[in-house]
């Protein structure tokens, strides 16, 4: 009975599947909760198992909820769940005036804690000082391309110097005519201790395609949301560069950073092309002017800070079957601390969130916050419905091969990040979070559309779980990365920063790794540690236009 332990997991008493936590075999006879149960064929790790027979059009109960429904004539106990017999289900939802009590968990650990942030004028506090470079037009990436690798190289901040001297060694062997051997060349980066400002964390740039052409809305979206990112309490100050004659604006962009912020007073230096009298010039004086004030913003130090001024995005992606049992419930927990200790959450990927609608709904401090949720659901669902797509199928090839039958089971797991407490606010794409507490983020379940999200409603870190492993990064927000299982921790040591495959293993439980979690996070945010995104430079970011994406 205790070795049999470890082979499944019921995850909810209502449940009628049971997941594997190891590799079963055909003919295994699995015993749980005092019920044995025949297995008629193999059953891989991760994917789930019937554990009461159904016919057509039964409706599949994961987390105690529906999460799918028999497409063929009838599955028997054993049978694996798969795309072949299990399609898509999820129950209705509505507001129904739920009374919900919050059992919030045990702060005393964390009660007189803090971290070591930068201190805005504001009042917000980043857990990095960065500057950071924004074009309003993509006509002016190559110039911010040049800049970037000017200021970089010089500054002290390029982390692709083992590359160069790597090729660098493969062209000097053809020059002299040997045959390329990889193994007789060092492949090692060196540590870089030549930064010239100690107390920036970096120089930043947001690369995009958008600022013209598509719609005057496109635009304004755009705008708003480099708004956002000029506010952030991540960075101390801007370099705006522009063409002229493009849809979105300098007006523009200032106006929308004075309506999010009515305190702004950040540096913000602006150069437009069209008004310059060649390229070289706009790039000489934007380097020049940006030094001059890198030296006064380099004069910002970390300095204490109560938890209550963390905001942390939660965010999964690669996901496995795993990814709700291990990583998402941790994170979870780690969410509810930092919630009892008046901090931030936010929870995004709506797409993701398809079949755990009346939970979230149920956990809404009133209506207004209720109904906001649902018309930002059911507006988004249709308008994937309108090209003939829809929530349910976000799901990925990986997602499926790891388990993910259906976007209601990944969506049921994936809501686990938030934990379990009030929904206090729900946010459309770029509003900022200002209450504290858990908040619900209306973005795209696309990691880089769903992180660029976050950041811009004020995310200072990013969990980001992962069952399958995933790079992905933000230009300003640090993200961490946590891995669902030992095996991918093991793998891809070099991207992964937690490892909460204990808790498939059986020897740490949720609420011990999600302590170990914030952990982490403290010293993240107070520039103790540096994730794996951050130091790689992995600084993706991609602007939503409000299309259709999942």
């Amino acid at each position: 009975m205790s070795e049999n332990k470890k082979l499944v997991i019921k995850i909810h008493p209502l449940d009628n599947v049971l997941v594997a936590l190891t590799d079963l075999k055909k003919g295994a006879t699995i015993v749980h909760q005092d019920q044995s149960y025949h297995l008629v064929e193999d059953i891989a790790a991760k994917h789930k198992f019937f554990i009461t027979p159904l016919e057509k059009g039964g409706k599949v109960i994961m987390y105690g909820i529906t999460v799918g429904k028999i497409k063929t004539d009838a599955v028997v106990i054993g049978q694996l769940m798969s795309t072949q017999n299990t399609v898509h289900e999820a129950d209705p939802y509505a507001y129904r005036n739920f009374q919900y009590h919050w059992n919030a968990p045990d702060i005393s650990k964390y009660q007189n804690k803090t971290f070591n942030g930068y201190h805005r004028s504001d009042g917000k506090v980043g857990t990095a000082n960065y500057w950071l470079f924004i074009p309003t037009v993509f006509c002016e990436n190559r110039n911010l391309d040049i800049i970037k690798a000017s200021l970089n190289e010089s500054l002290g901040y390029a982390v692709d110097n083992k590359y160069k001297q790597f090729t660098a060694e493969l062209v000097n062997q053809i020059q002299e005519g040997k045959n390329i051997g990889v193994a007789e060349i060092p492949f090692e980066q060196k540590p870089n201790d030549k930064r010239v400002f100690k107390n920036i964390d970096g120089i930043k740039f947001l690369n995009h395609n958008g600022g013209c052409g598509g719609t005057r809305q496109d635009a304004s979206t755009l705008s708003k949301l480099l708004a956002a990112y000029a506010d952030h309490a991540n960075v101390a100050g801007i370099t705006l560069l522009s063409l002229g004659c493009q849809h979105l604006q300098i007006e523009d962009f200032k106006k929308d950073i004075l309506e999010r912020n009515p305190k702004f007073n950040k540096p913000l230096l602006v150069f437009e092309q069209q008004s310059t009298k060649s390229e070289e010039a706009l790039i000489k004086d934007a380097i020049q002017q940006t030094l001059e004030q890198l030296i006064e913003v380099n004069k910002i130090e970390r300095a204490p800070a109560p938890l209550s001024k963390l905001n942390i995005g939660v965010k999964c992606g690669g996901s496995d079957g795993f990814s709700g049992i291990s990583a998402n419930p941790a994170v979870g927990h780690t969410a509810d601390l930092l919630v009892a200790l008046g901090g931030q959450i936010l929870l995004a990927e709506f797409p993701e969130l398809c079949g755990a609608e009346q939970e979230l709904i149920d956990r809404c401090v009133n209506e207004a916050t209720a109904n906001k949720f649902i018309r930002l659901m059911e507006s988004y669902n249709q308008m994937a419905h309108a090209v003939g797509s829809g929530f349910h199928m976000n799901p990925s090839p990986g997602n499926i091969k790891d388990g993910l039958i259906t976007d209601a089971i990944k969506s049921a797991g994936a809501c686990k990040k938030g934990g379990t407490a009030p929904v206090v606010d729900v946010l459309d794409y770029t509003e900022p979070a200002i209450h504290p507490g858990l908040h619900l983020v209306c973005t795209p379940g696309n990691d880089v559309e769903a992180t660029t999200g976050k950041a811009a409603s004020g995310a200072t870190l990013i969990l980001f779980t992962t069952g399958l492993g995933t790079p992905t990064g933000n230009p300003i927000c640090p993200v961490i990365k946590v891995a669902t299982n030992t095996s991918l921790a093991n793998r891809m040591s070099d991207i992964i920063d937690i490892n909460t495959g204990s808790i498939i293993e059986g020897t740490k439980s949720i609420e011990e790794v999600g302590e170990e979690i914030l952990d982490y996070c403290i010293k993240a945010a107070s520039g103790e540690i540096i994730p794996k995104a951050v130091q790689l430079q992995q600084d993706d970011f991609i602007p939503w236009k409000r299309g259709v994406s999942l």
